[in-house]
């Protein structure tokens, strides 16, 4: 009993110093999480008590053919906006972690857009897509004979090359958002940054000495060694994509796009829970785009085993 006095105060003391993060979760974490899902099995508009409907608000959305477009254009975007970032962050960095004159400038210049507010930077960047007087479509005119040949190797001919409709056409407005989020990726670069200089030289030297060429040291070192990085990056970007909201809300106005073109799933969500008060509805919305998430990052967690290797290991 004398041992145990000691360690339960202890432990009493934990929990104390533990408290202000304990009521926080469980206060703005666990309850909204558990309320939630209760109310995505009721009829709620947040105005009148919520009633009981079961599975009623799940069985509307899959016959929601607004909501299968929504899933559509969320599903589009990740598809392009993962594996791009993915790659031009990662290359950023390759570029970055080379010797040069003015390596700290170039790595600020990269790192400063991180840093920008998206409400201002999303006004930015709608002056730049602007049809007529926008920078972007201005650098397009420089380049318009090799821009009409891809076009029309792409079948988009229909479009003048010299002005694309970027943010006001349902066929650019994804690939816009898109370059807009790689165009943010300060941050995972700087991630990147750290896992390659965390890589030893003793396995470039040792490379060197079997003759391996630049791609080669790429392959079969610099990757194999950075494949955590390469996963967490993977991971939290995945999340990132799949519930993105502010920019494309901003972008749009609030109203997803022509044709809904841009209206993903957060979006949606949104509107229905505080624009028609459907919260029961939204609660749904939530929970489906969870189980999205979940299974995403659970597929990339299962196949990380053929391809993550960590140090030690």
């Amino acid at each position: 009993m004398a041992r145990s006095n000691p360690e339960a105060r202890n432990f009493l003391k934990g929990i104390a110093f533990l408290s202000p993060w304990l009521i926080g979760f469980l206060v703005f974490m666990l309850l909204p999480i558990g309320l939630s899902l209760y109310y995505s099995l009721c009829d709620y508009s947040i105005l009148k008590p919520p009633v009981w409907c079961g599975v009623d608000n799940y069985r509307l959305l899959f016959h929601d053919s607004l909501f299968w477009q929504v899933m559509r254009n969320t599903f589009y975007y990740a598809g392009l906006s993962l594996p791009l970032g993915l790659v031009a962050t990662l290359g950023a960095a390759l570029l970055l972690n080379r010797r040069v004159p003015g390596q700290s400038i170039f790595r600020t210049i990269i790192f400063l857009p991180s840093l920008v507010p998206f409400v201002a930077s999303a006004l930015v960047w709608m002056w730049i897509y602007n049809q007529k007087l926008g920078l972007l479509n201005a650098v397009i005119r420089i380049f318009y004979v090799p821009l009409n040949a891809l076009l029309r190797l792409l079948h988009l001919h229909q479009h003048s090359p010299i002005q694309p409709p970027w943010i006001v056409d349902a066929n650019w407005i994804i690939p816009a958002l898109v370059l807009m989020s790689i165009w943010g990726m300060g941050n995972q670069v700087v991630i990147y940054l750290a896992g390659l200089q965390d890589v030893p030289r003793e396995l470039y030297e040792a490379a060197d000495l079997d003759g391996a060429n630049a791609f080669h040291r790429m392959w079969h070192v610099t990757l194999p060694m950075i494949s955590p990085v390469i996963f967490f990056n993977l991971v939290t970007t995945m999340i990132w994509v799949l519930q993105v909201y502010d920019v494309p809300f901003i972008m749009s106005a609030g109203t997803g796009g022509p044709n809904h073109a841009s209206y993903l799933m957060t979006m949606y969500l949104y509107d229905n829970g505080f624009f028609y008060l459907k919260m029961g509805y939204a609660s749904a919305i939530a929970w489906i785009q969870l189980m999205i998430i979940l299974a995403m990052t659970g597929l990339a967690f299962w196949t990380s085993r053929n391809w993550v290797h960590y140090q030690g290991k």
